[in-house]
This record gives structure tokens, sequence and C-alpha cells, in this order.
């Protein structure tokens, strides 16, 4: 077991003795230590304090020690929200929406998600594979420890399968810690447009029950969105879920709201993402239906297809657990980098940057069933850990938007980057 310490570090960030859920206006309170040290026992943190007591509370110094004088040390983020499995890219249908072209209309025209599906379709599993890898050390380097990954541009059992095994592949090889989602119902494909019962009996009588003998997902998650998937249809696929074992993650009031959040609440959804068409009779629904699961707020997808930005403000005065997500896909956010994310939701959705933070960390951590393991420095958790370069201050990270702060990236206790 290999033990290293990190010594005078400017500011330890996300200090926690214990953690949970942040909802409302604890999402503020971000605990730090000025001046600090912390101590990695394998691929645990083992205990940290200030530096004028590290020779009482430290018997015997690691040799492994690294001097983050003028650097912040901070949790690293917790993605709980990607498509970061796919083949090819779209950059096509990029200019088109500058040409005015609509999401809807490029999706009804077969293009969209169902453009990725073709391109993930006809790639061989190794090569899908490789691709996917390759993106997930890139967001890894970028500072993510833990993420959540979902199928849908299979569209059919033999492809969707193929993306959730890949998903397994990249558990099992990689230091990022990641969670699978199946999101078989992301769209219709085209031979099922207009027999929406039969595509909804292939995803339950024939993909829900590989999936669960083999074990190739966590969670379930249905695009809950006009054109796509109603309340009704929903609620079918996620109840045949859930008796497999999944629970479910919704997409929810991206473009429309159709009764996506009664239902979320309905099936106690672990987190309702996207949101950015909330009026507030919803925001006050969520806050009075006694519903403890995520608002995972997506900046950067609502940045990428101009969109209006999740009401982050008001959720957070409701009372409600937000957190912060990538939505990594190659249509509406291609890109992983959650620094990007939080600079956004700074500038864009008005978060101050101490509630950024915990969006991005503790709260992303539980939007993931992860929260005893991830997301804050507390005894005992992994040592996944970023180091940034020299800063003035915490807002100095969403203030310098675009510019990479990221010095080193520890996961489970080692320098990936």
């Amino acid at each position: 077991m290999q033990n290293r310490i990190l010594t005078h570090i400017k500011q330890l960030v996300n200090v926690r003795y214990d953690s949970h859920p942040l909802y409302g206006s604890e999402i503020s309170v971000l605990p730090c230590l000025e001046d600090a040290w912390l101590l990695i026992e394998g691929d645990e943190i083992a205990g940290f304090g200030k530096m004028e007591d590290i020779k009482k509370e430290v018997r015997k110094l690691p040799e492994d020690q690294t001097d983050c004088s003028g650097r912040l040390v901070l949790p690293c983020w917790c993605d709980s929200h990607s498509h970061l499995v796919y083949a090819g890219s779209r950059e096509n249908e990029f200019a088109d929406k500058i040409r005015g072209i609509s999401y809807s209309e490029i999706n009804a025209r077969g293009g969209g998600i169902l453009d990725t599906v073709r391109q993930t379709t006809d790639i061989p599993e190794d090569e899908l594979f490789r691709v996917s890898w390759n993106r997930l050390e890139e967001v890894a380097a970028t500072g993510t420890g833990a993420i959540e990954i979902k199928s849908g541009y299979g569209l059919s059992v033999e492809t969707e399968l193929k993306m959730l095994r890949v998903i397994r592949r990249l558990k099992e090889k990689s230091v990022v810690e990641i969670k699978s989602t199946f999101l078989g119902a992301h769209t219709y494909p085209l031979v099922y447009r207009e027999n929406h019962t039969a595509y909804i009996r292939t995803i339950i009588d024939e993909m829900l029950p590989v999936i669960a003998n083999e074990k190739l997902a966590d969670y379930i998650d249905v695009f809950c969105e006009t054109g796509f998937f109603n309340p009704e249809e929903t609620e079918t696929i996620v109840r045949a879920g859930q008796k497999f074992g999944l629970k479910p993650k919704l997409h929810v009031n991206q473009l429309n709201s159709i009764g996506g959040i009664e239902t979320g609440i309905k099936l106690n959804a672990l987190s309702m993402d996207h949101l950015e068409t909330l009026p507030s009779a919803e925001i006050d629904r969520i806050k009075n239906s006694g519903w403890k699961g995520f608002c995972t707020l997506l900046p950067t997808a609502a940045f990428f297809l101009r969109l209006s930005y999740p009401p982050a403000r008001q959720l957070l005065d409701g009372g409600c657990a937000i957190t912060l997500a990538s939505d990594y896909n190659p249509g509406s956010s291609p890109s992983g980098n959650m620094n990007t994310v939080i600079a956004l939701a700074c500038i864009q959705m008005k978060l101050l940057p101490e509630e950024a933070v915990n969006a991005a960390t503790i709260n992303g951590a539980y939007a993931m069933d992860l929260g005893n393991s991830h997301g804050s420095v507390t005894k005992g958790k992994r040592a996944n850990l970023i180091i940034t370069q020299p800063v003035p201050s915490l807002a100095y990270l969403p203030y310098r938007f675009g510019s990479n702060l990221i010095d080193k990236v520890i996961l489970r206790g080692r320098f990936i980057a």
C-alpha cells in the first residue's frame, strides 16, 4: 500500500467530517481548511488538518510528499449525467442549427439521435470501446473522478447491449468510478415511429431481461419529451426496469413541460435531469411533493443549443438539491469538461462558486449513489483529488473560464495527470 502526503495546501476545499446531500441553502456552505495537509493511504483519504498540527497528527511522514504551496486541492468532479459512449460526430448539424433548424426538426428528418444511432450501430465493439476510452481518459485529465454513462444510441437489442457491454469494459479497466444507465428509450427508431407499443415491448421483453441477467446497468432512463416518450410511456418503461432493480434517472423538461416532473416524482426518480423549461408552478410541485431526489442541471447543453438555462436559483430557494453535470454527447453537449460546466453555472445561472463546486462534487456523488465514497474531502473516502495551478482564490477557477487551471489529478490515490 503506497502512502503519500500533500503539504502546504493553500486551501483544502470541501472538507467534511461526515456528509449528506445538500438541499436548498445548504449548498452555499463549502467548508475549507487554510494552509493544510492531506494524507493518502492506498486509495483512501487517511487524514487531513492544518500544517501547524502536522507533526503531532502524523507520526511518520511518508517519503512521497507533494508541496501544494499556492494551490487549491478539491475533490474530483462527479459527473452524474453523460452519454460518453458513442460513435462519430455531428458537426454538420451544428451548422444546421446555426442556420436556424431546430433540434426537433433535425430529429424528425432522421438526424439528431438517429444519426448517432446509425454510426454507433455500424462500429465494431472493440472500436467503440477504443474511442470511448479516449474520451474517458480526456475527462479524467480535466478532473472527473466519477461519471455516469448512458446507453441510448443503439435503439436495438444488439446495439444497446453492445453499448452497455462497452460501459462495463470501461468500468473494469478505468480508475474512474463509473455508473451505467440503460437509455433504450432515448427516441423511437424509424421502423417503430408509427408503432410505439411494439418498441416499448422490445425494451421490456427483449432488452431488460438480458441487461438484468448480465448486470449491465445500475439505472434506467427515459427521454420524456414532446416527439419522444410521453409520461404514460415513460412510466410503463420505468416500472418494467424497476422490477429488474434499476433505479430511474429521467430526462425531463428539456424543451417542453409535458408532465415529466409529475412522473419523476411519482416514480421516486433518483434524479430529474435537464429542466431548462421549468415553470414556477412545477418548482412548487417539486418543493411540496416531499421528493428527495436531485435536479441535475446541464448548462453546457443549454449553452450549445441556445436554450434558456435551468432556474437554479429558484430551485435552491425552493429547497431542492441540485447537481451539475456535463451531458457529454455528440449532439447537444460535445464536451465532458466539468470545469466549463462550473464556469457556465456561475456566469449564466448565477451560482456562487461555492454552490457550483458543491453541486459538481458532493451532490453529484449522491446522484450516483456514491455519496459515501466520493464527492468530499472526508476520512475514509476515495482519494480522488484535483490539485490546481497556483491561484488566488476558489472564485478564480470559474472566473478564468477557458483556462486550464488544473496542475495534477489524483484518482484512487495515484497521479494520473
